[in-house]
């Protein structure tokens, strides 16, 4: 169905739009520096789930009206950059309920909002503009139309960038939970952390909202 060389060729093009830390990352980053290891990993998923949604949504024809539709992806766009701004003034606002003993016991009520955890990742995942742009705008390139089913090709190329990037962004979240966790020794660096965490993901917001299209 998808050939060896247009698979190894989407791959690698796949590789090198990842490896440049877009939204996805610094979300990821954001979270894990503002409430740990586990909603890092959470986001994470999350994220390769809204990222696969727009997989789909390309697949089927929606994605390329996005892409076409100056307003439509405004709207999209500012919608993942309201909800960025939102979830960093939150974890801003309660920088300093974050205690070294509360730490330590997070994983007991992590389990409770392991979904909406998810959710969230999926939201910016899924309302991201860099991944929107290369899934309709360069996804399309690598199907082989000869071969028909246009649509199960795409979703079957899709698996590619969602893959590396679920060990991409959990590398990033790993890393930057371990910061956080060194700070887990004073309640006032563990704030401070929270705090940056929050700061983190109010510039993304402000970056994406302001971030233009390249047409």
């Amino acid at each position: 169905m998808v050939s060896t060389d247009r698979f190894l060729a989407f791959a690698a093009m796949s590789l090198l739009v990842i490896v440049i830390p877009g939204p996805s990352v610094l979300f990821v980053i954001g979270r894990a520096l503002a409430h740990g290891r586990r909603t890092a990993v959470m986001t994470a998923l999350g994220n390769v789930v809204g990222s696969y949604l727009l997989v789909a949504a390309v697949a089927f024809g929606i994605g390329s009206l996005v892409e076409r539709s100056l307003t439509v992806f405004l709207v999209v766009k500012l919608a993942g950059a309201a909800y960025l701004v939102l979830l960093g003034v939150r974890a801003f606002r309660h920088r300093k309920e974050m205690k070294a003993s509360a730490l330590r016991q997070e994983h007991v009520a992590a389990a409770r909002g392991d979904l909406r955890t998810v959710l969230d990742g999926a939201l910016v995942g899924l309302t991201n503009p860099k991944g929107l742009v290369f899934f309709a705008a360069v996804l399309p390139q690598f199907v082989d139309h000869s071969a028909g089913r246009v649509p199960l090709q795409m979703l079957v190329l899709g698996l590619i960038p969602i893959s590396i990037g679920l060990v991409t962004d959990t590398l990033w979240g790993l890393t930057a939970s371990a910061a956080r966790s060194w700070f887990a020794g004073s309640d006032r660096r563990l704030s401070l952390i929270g705090g940056a965490g929050g700061c983190t993901l109010i510039g993304l917001g402000v970056t994406v909202a302001v971030t233009g299209r390249a047409d």
